[in-house]
């Protein structure tokens, strides 16, 4: 039988899934019920944000609980270095049985040899399985790198697949990791694959307002997005009612979160790798255990955070190593002591890095570094300075305005600091090129010190 302090965990790991996708952070057309009941009835982290807006590095994060350069996979398709542990091999070693199915993207290749599968025992996955698959094609390989066809809609196979792991296995501990493509595009032909008639249910319905205001690929692929999502949100319903129905829900913690969002080629050339809210800000509900009734958490937490944070609520040590923290004290007002803003690595698009406060998002880049190469740089230049208050959707870029000099120094030192935490070597970042700007000076209207709160 198993202990009461090792609670089963499932992982549910969407791709791409932008924050505002959920009725529980305003999304209007309903797509989401079974996320936005979890997040009520367990604990809502409404500040979520990715430590890497890219899926491997991402990824790497997520599994390690170290930031991408530590580790080396600051680019996608770098696996971890050998010895490397992740979060399977600490609860293989607590006596879980411990499996992976779906979109890996740690390896260099598929099938994914076992070296490179984070010590997971089952394997049923594809490292990237959005070329291995299709909507409505979904081929992956199993421990033995065979492949294997499953049926039916993607997200409906891999969920099929998660509750036959489920019940199988329901008489000792396990923690599973359930990764799926969507709500990501269909890389070969540039499309989000809704099943069929979801798109025609959507398109042209709500748009987000920096969508509405910077078009991009929005008017053409909304309507799919937002039916990936409720797809996604029906195999969490199905999760949820298989562990209902094998009297496991009461002793399983089942954790909703993506790597990264989708700004719908606003930003950039592509979809993420952007320091903006439609690329870093991600959906992350977690239920059951200790995290019933749990309520909504208002601190800003980190990708990086959830590995020390599974490892404390199923009562294992959080090794000194990890650069996350557990959030779980925050549920018993122990939050004193939490950072008050997240950082940001970013790579293949720029060599960038980014700090999120409560109120503020900066922003740099390294305009001399190749974004597919380095690592990092020891010189940047500003890019990016949004007062997320007064301009949620980011539409009015601070950056070289003499009205913000004295928040962009304040918040130039945060990210140093927070680049050097994270063992980066301490960088010189140059303030932006000055522009003229018609805005009154910031410390007119309002009170602006070292000290403030939600800086």
């Amino acid at each position: 039988m198993k202990k009461a302090n090792h609670p089963n965990i499932v992982v549910f790991f969407t791709d791409q899934q932008r924050w505002d996708s959920t009725g529980a952070h305003g999304n209007p057309l309903d797509l989401t019920p079974n996320f936005d009941r979890m997040a009520s009835e367990g604990t809502h982290v409404f500040n979520s944000f990715t430590c890497q807006p890219v899926c491997g590095p991402a990824r790497s994060c997520l599994q390690t609980g170290l930031y991408a350069t530590t580790t080396g996979c600051f680019l996608n398709s770098i696996p971890p270095p050998a010895g490397q542990k992740m979060l399977a091999h600490y609860f293989n070693a607590a006596g879980y049985t411990t499996g992976y199915i779906g979109k890996w993207h740690l390896a260099d290749q598929d099938p994914v040899p076992t070296r490179q599968r984070g010590g997971y025992q089952y394997w049923l996955a594809a490292n990237l399985l959005e070329f291995t698959s299709d909507s409505y094609r979904c081929e992956l390989f199993d421990g033995q790198g065979k492949r294997v066809r499953l049926p039916g809609y993607r997200v409906d196979g891999l969920t099929e697949a998660a509750v036959r792991f489920i019940d199988a296995h329901q008489k000792q501990p396990f923690f599973l990791f359930l990764s799926f493509v969507e709500p990501h595009h269909q890389n070969h032909y540039d499309s989000f694959p809704a099943p069929d008639g979801y798109r025609e249910r959507y398109q042209g319905r709500w748009t987000p307002p920096d969508l509405a205001a910077l078009g991009g690929t929005a008017a053409r692929d909304l309507g799919g997005y937002w039916g990936m999502v409720k797809r996604l949100d029906e195999g969490l319903g199905r999760i949820r009612e298989a562990l209902k129905s094998l009297e496991l829900d009461n002793n399983t913690i089942l954790l909703f979160t993506s790597d990264h969002g989708c700004h719908f080629k606003t930003r950039n050339e592509e979809y993420k790798r952007s320091c903006h809210e439609s690329s870093i800000r991600v959906p992350t509900a977690i239920g059951g255990g200790p995290f019933a009734g749990g309520g909504r958490i208002s601190e800003l937490v980190s990708l990086i955070d959830l590995p020390p944070t599974l490892l404390d609520a199923a009562g294992l040590a959080i090794p000194d190593s990890m650069q996350g923290r557990s959030f779980l004290p925050l549920l018993r007002g122990q939050g004193r002591h939490w950072p008050d803003d997240v950082f940001i690595q970013i790579s293949e698009s720029q060599v960038g890095r980014a700090i999120r406060t409560g109120r503020w998002k900066y922003g740099v880049t390294a305009p001399d570094k190749n974004a597919w190469k380095d690592r990092g740089s020891p010189k940047y230049v500003e890019e990016y300075l949004y007062n997320l208050t007064e301009d949620p959707a980011e539409l009015n870029n601070l950056a070289g305005t003499q009205s913000h000099q004295g928040v962009a120094e304040r918040l130039r030192q945060r990210l140093i600091r927070r680049m050097v935490e994270a063992g980066e070597a301490k960088p010189i970042i140059e303030p932006a090129p000055p522009r003229p700007a018609d805005w009154t000076r910031v410390d007119q209207w309002y009170k602006v010190d070292a000290k403030e709160e939600n800086m």
